[in-house]
């Protein structure tokens, strides 16, 4: 919980200050900005933000390798790693209260892994580690269900699927994740009604629903890597995503 504490206390400082005003104007009517905005049956504009990465190891401890060696090598993440995203969105209404929301994205990271030898703890003193560089395409699939507008703000909840696309892959590293992914979504958000535009921050968690470790690799006996790359047999990935809207 610790290496999440710090940035996760970041979000939560930036959600309060934005949520502010809120909070002075909530007892008091005014006047309201684009009254007609959510009535469009569709809306377009951008989305930016930052993000933070982590991946989540199922280790398979004590095994023996294809060469007849015993291996217990154990692969982590120590902290979650920041990064960024940019896209677009298209929304349609569905009702007063819900809405469709599609919002293709590039997610842009990284990763940190360590591994520790537990046959020869060592090595431990200067863990092998893996830096994992990566640019997810994501369609993102939300349904919105949003609360009665007030004044020039409407809070609301969002949930849905993202499948991903994995555009980076190094052959030679310790861990190699699958092409493709598919992430759940949740999250909350609030509409901030200004005189020339929408603006919606957002802050959500996305789970992996499939095995992003891939198993499918082959390598060589004679290769170095092949203790680290058969120490886990499962990975899963999370992220925690604070987006802006414009429309």
């Amino acid at each position: 919980m610790m290496k999440l504490y710090q940035p996760l206390h970041t979000i939560i400082i930036t959600i309060s200050a934005l949520a502010f005003p809120l909070t002075l104007t909530a007892q008091e009517a005014r006047v309201q900005n684009r009254p007609y905005t959510d009535l469009r049956p569709l809306h377009f504009g951008i989305v930016v933000g930052t993000n933070l990465q982590e991946t989540e190891f199922r280790n398979v401890g004590l095994t023996t390798l294809k060469t007849g060696e015993k291996s217990e090598i154990y692969c982590d993440q120590d902290s979650w790693d920041m990064g960024f995203n940019v896209g677009v969105l298209m929304e349609a209404r569905i009702s007063q209260y819900f809405a469709f929301r599609a919002a293709p994205q590039l997610y842009f990271g990284a990763h940190n892994y360590r591994f520790y030898n537990k046959l020869h703890p060592e090595e431990n003193r200067e863990p092998k580690t893996q830096s994992l560089r990566t640019v997810y395409v994501g369609a993102n699939l939300d349904l919105i269900y949003a609360a009665q507008r007030w004044n020039n703000h409407r809070p609301y909840l969002m949930a849905g699927i993202a499948p991903m696309i994995n555009l980076t892959n190094n052959t030679n590293d310790y861990v190699q994740l699958k092409k493709s992914e598919v992430f759940l979504e949740v999250g909350i958000g609030c509409d901030f009604y200004l005189p020339f535009f929408k603006l919606r921050p957002e802050l959500k968690f996305m789970y992996g629903l499939t095995n992003a470790f891939d198993t499918s690799r082959e390598i060589k006996n004679d290769n170095p890597i092949l203790p680290y790359a058969s120490a886990v047999d499962k990975a899963r990935n999370k992220m925690i995503v604070l987006s802006f809207y414009f429309e």
